[in-house]
């Protein structure tokens, strides 16, 4: 799915919205924008943006969800796994870059913190700031909202800034929920993000909402700005008020979540 009229209207940001709104490397955004274009409510391509994104958010993280059940069922027979859950555990091993040779009891302890729902408003901060808003070439000719790379020749599109001797490329998705669902696993289990991870595992175990603010700190790793482009990523989930798109707290307690029923449920403030 693409979105040719949002993204040719949102490259037309504002000249006070610039500072927390820019985009990263790798974007190539070109929009279709000229000095002849008639005025446009930003606030509403931005809204369109986010309502676009925000349900292939909610499935993915409630697919996440899914996993972790799972994950929760085997914890509480570890001693006892029929044959099905040995399998299951293996797969979530194998999927969230676990180490197979550690006891199951440490894999379990491990997945427990890697298997959980990234906040919406982070998500989305990322996707419009990293896509510019989806007017990149990226988002429009690979699904690609968040700048993710690949390694193997011809797994996605060539950049055109791209060093010499570097043989990345930018992923291609089929769809933008693929894309969605690719961040949020690489999030929750690459090594650079583990910052990100024990932040939100330290909001659960205090019974605090885990923000898309306070994980956005976890970032460091995701550009080569890093400090600085931590704080534009909490900025721009400031700026427009993103939280309103968060899921209800995870309770620690009974150890499950529940994905939003409407934009509006958020007990975060950020």
């Amino acid at each position: 799915m693409r979105l040719p009229l949002l993204a040719a209207t949102l490259g037309l940001l504002t000249a006070c919205e610039q500072s927390s709104d820019i985009t990263q490397k790798e974007n190539e955004s070109d929009t279709a924008a000229n000095s002849s274009t008639p005025p446009i409510n930003i606030k509403e391509k931005k809204t369109n943006f986010f309502n676009f994104l925000h349900p292939m958010i909610k499935k993915a993280n409630a697919d996440v969800l899914q996993q972790r059940e799972k994950l929760l069922e085997i914890q509480a027979n570890l001693t006892n796994l029929n044959s099905q859950q040995v399998k299951t555990l293996a797969a979530l091993v194998k999927t969230y870059k676990v180490d197979n040779d550690l006891p199951a009891e440490k894999q379990v302890s491990e997945l427990d913190i890697k298997i959980n729902t990234i906040p919406a408003s982070l998500v989305l901060a990322q996707a419009a700031n990293e896509s510019a808003w989806g007017t990149s070439r990226f988002a429009q000719e690979g699904n690609n909202y968040f700048g993710q790379w690949c390694f193997s020749k011809g797994c996605g599109i060539i950049p055109n800034s791209r060093n010499s001797g570097a043989n990345h490329e930018v992923a291609d998705f089929d769809s933008p929920y693929d894309s969605v669902k690719s961040y949020i696993k690489n999030l929750n289990r690459h090594e650079s993000y583990e910052t990100l991870r024990d932040l939100r595992q330290q909001a659960i175990d205090n019974n605090q909402a885990v923000t898309g603010v306070a994980l956005a700190q976890g970032l460091i790793g995701y550009s080569e700005r890093r400090e600085e482009y931590v704080k534009e990523i909490q900025q721009m989930i400031r700026y427009n008020k993103l939280s309103r798109f968060n899921a209800p707290k995870i309770n620690n307690d009974s150890d499950k979540a529940s994905i939003e029923k409407s934009p509006s449920a958020s007990n975060g403030k950020n």
